[in-house]
């Protein structure tokens, strides 16, 4: 039986409540009117999530089931839309550019990055912590990474929220944006070949594997998902972060008392809203049963990190936020082949900007009722539009 997609805008952890509930796989009408397969319970979500029979290649896909957003060939090449042995040919190649060592060199800049946002801020008194904090710093970080020039840094950003969050009153901004990036990130890699920099891109142009290295479609599409998941993920984590903190005072006043604990809160804000409502769809190779329910091979499924992390049969007291909760083994970030390159990042960015806001304005309180807070309308991507807050 097929039933309507469920509501996830405003409150989805109520809805997925409701799915794991009821069950551990539900046929559902995808936004474009077709089916596909949504898995709540987080022992079926984390196995499935590292399970080879569920591919993220296209051409598993059966006519006439959910097919997501589609992407031109340059920008659709990337870590996303991969099985191996290509997923794990490109995840060498980008690993041996994306290190660890290379973020950890981000962290001054990082910082500085925060207390300029924050002392432009000071003497305000009001913000709109999601427009002039949350998404600043990681577009400016992941565009320093990449060596993205400064003029072009607005329009990135601009591209990036039309892909997110489409605005239903103007259906052709989200197709404008992805012709925009196919014209930008082509001349950016161009570009790179002719001046290279110290930047990740003009890396990843260089690196080789005992001489593989990456094609052109391959550099445009790691381009975007880089700029597109780096900003997407950590702006949205970023606010609901603060948010989940004004909701528990208590919460908040422990990490204002004690800020070294700022990395094991990272996890449960993770844990307890992460950006990922539903991580990107699959393809089962083969007849899968799932929970007892047998889906056929070829149909659309999605995995939901978002509600895997709140299952009471995993965390316990799970819709209470708890920065002493040492079972941080959440999926916000994925699992298996397909977790976050760029997690390490998403870690050091959201610590430094709820770290560093809480040092600043302890007292920090939202500047509008909690019920007129706005999400943003995106069935995968769990973030606020705004968060109005007194400083």
């Amino acid at each position: 039986m097929t039933t309507a997609f469920p509501d996830l805008t405003a409150d989805p952890h109520a809805a997925y409540a409701h799915l794991r509930a009821a069950g551990p796989v539900h046929r559902v009408t995808g936004p474009d009117g077709l089916p596909v397969w949504i898995v709540t319970r987080y022992d079926d979500v984390r196995r499935l999530l590292a399970d080879p029979r569920l591919s993220l290649d296209k051409t598993h896909r059966l006519p006439g089931n959910y097919r997501g957003f589609s992407l031109p060939p340059a920008l659709d090449a990337n870590l996303l839309n991969m099985d191996p042995p290509d997923h794990t040919r490109i995840r060498r190649l980008v690993s041996k550019a994306f290190t660890p060592g290379r973020v950890e060199r981000l962290r001054p800049g990082v910082q500085a990055l925060a207390d300029r946002l924050l002392d432009d801020l000071a003497d305000r008194g009001r913000a709109d912590l999601v427009a002039d904090y949350a998404a600043p710093l990681p577009i400016t970080v992941i565009c320093d990474l990449l060596g993205v020039p400064h003029d072009s840094r607005p329009d990135f950003r601009a591209w990036t929220d039309a892909l997110v969050a489409p605005d239903p009153d103007d259906p052709g901004a989200a197709g404008q944006a992805v012709a925009a990036m196919l014209a930008y990130f082509p001349r950016l890699v161009s570009d790179k070949r002719r001046r290279p920099g110290d930047d990740l891109l003009t890396d990843l142009i260089d690196v080789r594997d005992d001489g593989d290295r990456l094609t052109e479609d391959e550099l445009t599409s790691l381009a975007f998902l880089i700029l597109f998941a780096g900003y997407e993920n950590t702006v949205q984590l970023i606010g609901t972060a603060v948010l989940a903190l004004l909701d528990h005072p208590e919460q908040r006043d422990a990490l204002v008392a004690d800020p070294g604990r700022i990395d094991d809160a990272v996890e449960e804000f993770a844990r307890y809203d992460g950006p990922a409502l539903l991580a990107i769809r699959r393809f089962p190779v083969e007849d899968l049963t799932i929970g007892g329910v047998t889906v056929p091979a070829g149909e659309t499924v999605m995995l939901s990190p978002a509600s895997a992390n709140r299952d009471p049969d995993r965390f316990p007291d799970p819709d209470r936020l708890d920065l002493d909760r040492r079972d941080s083994a959440h999926l916000a970030l994925g699992h298996g082949i397909h977790y976050c390159v760029g997690a390490p990042l998403a870690r050091l960015e959201t610590g430094i900007a709820v770290g560093t806001l809480l040092r600043r304005f302890p007292a920090l309180e939202l500047d509008v009722p909690r019920d007129r807070l706005r999400w943003r309308p995106s069935i995968r991507a769990r973030g606020l539009v705004s968060l109005p807050v007194r400083l």
